[in-house]
């Protein structure tokens, strides 16, 4: 117990930052509305990009979970790529493949879709920069599901469909959760690549980063505070729920 207890004091205690004296505290960082149009970037624009990889990577966890064969290890192993590169060079590496002196991403401006600097490369950024982490995560609760259940439900004429809403989904619910959790906390945290492809709309972390550089930390500290506020009560609020469902 005592062991526990020192070392969450001692994860937790980074913590205690947020009441260091800084000076009087700066709530735009000089540039009128960077915070309040930070904070709505972020929230809005990684909303659309968690929509997106629960709906583009839940098929692909539960085929990862229930495929056999030595051509899943292909599969994981591209997943895994997603996970482990690290953000700056997915930053610089989209830039390569998305930007407009690419063949993709000229015919894309053509078409009036800028993939650099703008809500699409904000978004897609943060696809790229959590999606494996969703994968991975999704894909271990999909796992712990007896495969049997799903099977029994098939053969009782059940539509695949049907059945991950009815079987699989209520089992697997708190690790899915857990999924999300990590999922959203990675996308609205995520800077190396977003800074790289999405300097404009600034998010809260670029925001940070420039309001560091141009005001110093009392411009930091109120962006900070609702950074954290973002970033945490949600994936707690999504485990609590989950789990309300035990009880």
């Amino acid at each position: 117990m005592l062991g526990m207890a020192a070392f969450t004091i001692a994860l937790l205690y980074p913590l205690v930052g947020l009441g260091a004296h800084v000076g009087r505290w700066s709530w735009d960082g000089g540039v009128p509305g960077s915070t309040a149009g930070a904070v709505r970037v972020s929230i809005v624009l990684t909303a659309i990009a968690m929509a997106i990889v629960i709906v583009a990577g839940t098929p692909v966890a539960w085929y990862l979970a229930r495929s056999a064969g030595r051509d899943r290890i292909i599969w994981d192993a591209a997943v895994l790529i997603s996970v482990l590169m690290p953000p700056l060079a997915l930053g610089l590496l989209l830039s390569l493949a998305y930007g407009p002196a690419s063949s993709l991403g000229g015919f894309l401006l053509r078409i009036g879709v800028p993939t650099s600097n703008s809500a699409t490369a904000f978004v897609a950024t943060q696809v790229y920069a959590s999606i494996g982490y969703y994968i991975v995560a999704a894909r271990a609760a999909i796992a712990s599901v007896p495969h049997e259940l799903e099977q029994t439900a098939a053969l009782l004429g059940v539509a695949p469909i049907a059945v991950f809403r009815r079987v699989t989904f209520p089992l697997a619910r708190l690790g899915l959760a857990a999924a999300i959790s990590i999922a959203w906390v990675r996308a609205l945290g995520e800077f190396g690549a977003v800074i790289v492809t999405a300097y404009y709309p600034a998010g809260m972390p670029v925001q940070i980063w420039v309001n560091l550089q141009t005001a110093g930390m009392p411009a930091v500290m109120p962006l900070l505070i609702i950074f954290l506020l973002t970033a945490l009560p949600l994936p707690w609020l999504i485990h609590l729920l989950a789990q309300s469902r035990d009880a």
